[in-house]
Parts: structure tokens; C-alpha cells; sequence
């Protein structure tokens, strides 16, 4: 699908999307979030729901193009979405999303403002995203299962793992392979480099146990001795998988190539009903409740130092680079490609192919 036709697509959805927020029977204590595992847990949600009054339902997605997918649907109605950082831009464009208005997110003044003031957060005058949460997607691996510790994405392309790999479901498997391939411009690649990484995945297809579309699904896999090496979110499956205590660990590394950087903002769902609950869960999650809830359920960082100097010990503060920024420039940060068509394209013909 072309960027023009897709854009066109999400914004005729537009149309559909407002009669059912304007039709629905939402109340002023309701909040409808659009969101990623992890991120609307039982702990801190519900001193949300106790402090707000606003009763909390979640959905899930398990990619970042799940979320122009299901608000084109029309198959519910949300008020907050948490995309990461190379989706924003086309929420914005796509009329899916409202400006925010930073006055009434409490803390957000405290957060990085490497993050707050990225040139997608805040564009056109106005700030679309409040900074959610951030980290990177490192290599995971079963250390049993090795001789000696890899230290390449090239162990995704090893034909001595057939069978036991595992990648997600997601068009990053390009920026992977490109890197693998020795490409810098991960995010604006030539129809040439484009096609050898398209051929490299189709080579690569043979080796894969399976494409992992969440991360309990891949938590599953490896638990389950399905595969031994995967990219994975750092934090996260390591520590669900190793907490199983399945007689095995496994070991997250970060590759000679670079791990990829993300982060995952709030933005405000157009028309929505609830924008007082919504206002107030923004503001909830730049708490010390939010931000150290959050953190504590996926194994993620921080975006709001200050909301975390109480409620994390100094052990904590290191392992999730609290006041480390610099942290993301050894990441490969996400950004929205260049041609988010092509790339789109060129995924999902390496998914179609035998």
C-alpha cells in the first residue's frame, strides 16, 4: 500500500472513527487505552483507578502498524494511545490524534528533554505525545546452547540455529538485516539495498522457528525450548523467562552492530470523550507510581528522573540508565522511514514468500 493511499485510507477512517466516539456510551470515568503489554498492569493501574476515579480498559497491540490498523477499523473506541517514537508522525498526519496541552500533564516538565522536545513530539507549534517510557531491543539467547557468547546479529543468519531463532514480527526486521548487512542508513535504504535485504530475510526464512508477535508469545517460545535466540525487548523477556525457572537461563547482549533505541509516548485520541480521565492518567504516569510502576513491570526506563529518585534504589537507577541519556546515542534510535510505503512493502513480501 502507497504512503498517499494509506494516508488517505486512515483519514476517510477518521469520519467513522468520530461518530462512534460521539455515539458511544463512554462515561466521564472511563479510560480506553491502546497499549503494549506491560504497560496497564494490575499494580499501578489500579492506584490509578483509586486516585482518578476513571475505571481502565486496556488493549493490546503487537506492533507499531497495529495501531493506524485498528483506529482505521473502527473496532473501538480510545482515548489514549502509546506508540513508540517512529509512529507519532503518522497519527499526527493522519488526523487520528489531538495536540496536548502540556499545562495539565503534571511532571511533564521533569521529563528528559531529549525526549519532550524531539522534533515528532512537538512539530507544527504544538506537542502531540507526552514521553511514556523508553529503551532499547537487544539479542536474547540461551548461553547452554552455544559454545562461546555470540556477539552478532550474524547469529540470526547462522544455519547452525535452524529451527531454534526467533525475530519479531515487525518491519524492524529490515533495520536488523540491514545492519547485518553493513548499511548506516537504516531508515532511508535505496531500492537496491532494500532488495538485498528482502533476499537475505527470504534466505533467512528457512532458519526461523517463528516470527514473534508479543512478547509473551516469545516469552512461550523460549520458556518452551521452541527457540534459543531471538531480538528482544531488553528487560522484559529475560526476566519473565528466567523468573519461569525453567531449569535454564537466558542472557540478553547487545550486538557489535548496535541495539535499537525506542520510546513510547501517550498521545490523545481525537474527540475523545474522556479527556479529563486521559489528562489525569498522563499525569499519573509521570508519577513516582507511573513512572516506577511501569518500569518495574517491563523492565524499561524511565522518561522522568525526578519522578523516580524516590521510589528506585541506586542498583535500580543504574540498571535502568536513570540519568544516562547518553545511553541513546549507542542506540540505533527509531525514526519513521523514509519511504514507510516501501518498507512496508518490502516486509510484507518477505513475510507472503515460501
Amino acid at each position: 500500500m502507497s504512503m498517499k493511499i494509506l494516508k488517505t485510507a486512515l483519514i476517510a477512517a477518521m469520519a467513522t472513527a468520530s461518530v462512534l466516539a460521539q455515539t458511544a456510551t463512554a462515561m466521564s470515568a472511563e479510560l480506553n487505552i491502546l497499549t503494549w503489554e506491560g504497560y496497564a498492569t494490575e499494580g499501578f493501574i489500579s492506584k490509578f483507578e483509586a486516585a482518578s476515579g476513571c475505571k481502565v480498559t486496556a488493549a493490546y497491540v503487537g506492533s507499531n502498524d497495529d495501531f493506524a490498523a485498528k483506529l482505521a477499523a473502527g473496532g473501538g473506541v480510545y482515548d489514549i494511545i502509546t506508540p513508540s517514537l517512529d509512529t507519532v508522525p503518522m497519527m499526527r498526519l493522519a488526523g487520528f490524534v489531538a495536540p496536548i496541552d502540556t499545562a495539565k500533564v503534571e511532571g511533564s516538565a521533569d521529563i528528559y528533554p531529549e525526549f519532550s522536545q524531539n522534533g515528532d513530539v512537538v512539530a507544527e507549534g504544538s506537542t502531540w505525545a507526552v514521553p511514556l517510557i523508553w529503551g532499547s531491543v537487544s539479542l536474547i539467547y540461551r548461553p547452554d546452547k552455544f559454545a562461546s557468547k555470540p556477539d552478532s546479529i550474524a547469529v540470526l543468519f547462522d544455519p547452525a540455529n535452524k529451527g531454534k531463532i526467533s525475530m519479531w514480527d515487525d518491519k524492524s526486521a529490515l533495520y536488523w538485516t540491514a545492519r547485518y548487512l553493513g548499511y548506516d542508513n537504516v531508515f532511508d535504504l535505496t531500492d537496491e539495498q532494500l532488495e538485498a535485504v528482502k533476499a537475505k530475510l527470504i534466505e533467512q526464512k528457512p532458519l526461523i522457528r517463528k516470527y514473534w508477535a508479543s512478547a509473551g508469545e516469545l516469552t512461550e517460545l523460549m520458556a518452551n525450548q521452541e527457540v534459543f535466540v531471538s531480538n528482544a525487548w531488553t528487560g522484559l523477556t529475560s526476566k519473565d523467562v528466567n523468573n519461569l525457572k525453567k531449569g535454564f537461563e537466558v542472557v540478553e547482549f547487545t550486538p557489535k552492530e548496535k541495539a535499537e533505541g525506542w520510546m513510547d509516548s501517550m498521545m490523545l485520541v481525537k474527540d475523545t470523550p474522556n479527556e479529563e480521565c486521559a489528562y489525569k492518567f498522563m499525569s499519573f504516569m509521570q508519577s513516582p507510581d507511573g513512572q516506577c510502576g511501569i518500569a518495574e513491570s517491563t523492565g524499561y526506563f524511565p522518561v522522568n528522573p525526578k519522578a523516580v529518585a524516590g521510589c528506585m534504589d541506586e542498583q535500580m537507577k543504574k540498571d535502568r540508565q536513570v540519568d544516562n541519556v547518553e545511553f541513546v546515542k549507542s542506540l540505533v534510535m527509531w525514526q519513521q522511514p523514509k519511504r514507510l510505503d516501501k518498507y512496508l512493502e518490502v516486509w510484507n513480501a518477505v513475510k507472503a514468500a515460501p
